[in-house]
């Protein structure tokens, strides 16, 4: 029998897509917070793109004092890296990975599709994506970090070792600090993956000047197919 998906919903650029874009929330929302985000893509020579926005389960959160919140896994300290939970990580990383391999089946090649979130979502697309077999059209992590980096040396899967990776962060973010990101970024570039990186001035959400950068990422990664 198949695996149940998690709860999503979807939205197209165009009628008949060609490629993908899976969109993983952040703590606390849910799969509806970027739903805005799609309108203001300026996606002008792409193909048709399904947008797969899932939802996260809700379970307690240490953090919020224990109080069920949907989270991709659990937090337990503000400085995101203390005590992980490396089997809450692990069991959404396959449920991300079931999306992946949903679209696939529907057509459209792993190559076509690029792995996105924020916050947490950007720390479970950054974790999940350089461990996938299937080889991705390109990585977005916006305000995120990177969960269990001292694992990845070992873990990784060559798939994607040259799939391009773009990074955002708010240079006034207090609830996923700087630091955090930088951190991510250097450990992705001392393992030689093409990081292109974007800082804003802002604290911890997505301006339009970052709407405009990921639009031009994503015309590089998914322009239409010949």
């Amino acid at each position: 029998m198949q695996k149940k998906l998690l709860p999503r919903f979807e939205m197209e650029s165009a009628p008949s897509p060609t490629a993908a874009v899976i969109l993983l929330h952040g703590l606390g929302a849910n799969g509806h917070d970027f739903a805005g985000l799609v309108p203001e893509l300026d996606l002008k020579g792409c193909q048709g793109i399904r947008f797969v926005f899932p939802h996260a389960p809700s379970i307690p959160v240490t953090v919020n004092a224990g109080y069920a919140m949907p989270a991709w896994y659990d937090i337990s300290g503000t400085d995101l890296i203390s005590d992980q939970d490396a089997a809450g990580i692990q069991r959404s990383e396959l449920e991300v990975l079931g999306l992946i391999a949903h679209e696939i089946e529907r057509g459209i090649p792993s190559e076509r599709i690029v792995l996105a979130g924020f916050s947490q979502g950007a720390a479970m697309t950054l974790h999940t994506a350089l461990r996938t077999p299937f080889a991705l059209a390109g990585i977005m992590a916006l305000s995120g970090y990177l969960p269990l980096a001292d694992r990845l040396a070992i873990e990784r899967s060559h798939a994607n070792l040259l799939t391009p990776v773009f990074m955002a962060h708010g240079r006034h973010d207090t609830v996923v600090v700087p630091r955090r990101g930088e951190e991510a970024r250097d450990a992705l570039l001392a393992l030689g993956y093409p990081v292109e990186w974007h800082s804003y001035d802002t604290e911890h959400n997505v301006t339009s000047e970052e709407v405009e950068d990921m639009a031009a990422f994503l015309r590089r990664v998914l322009p239409a197919a010949l």
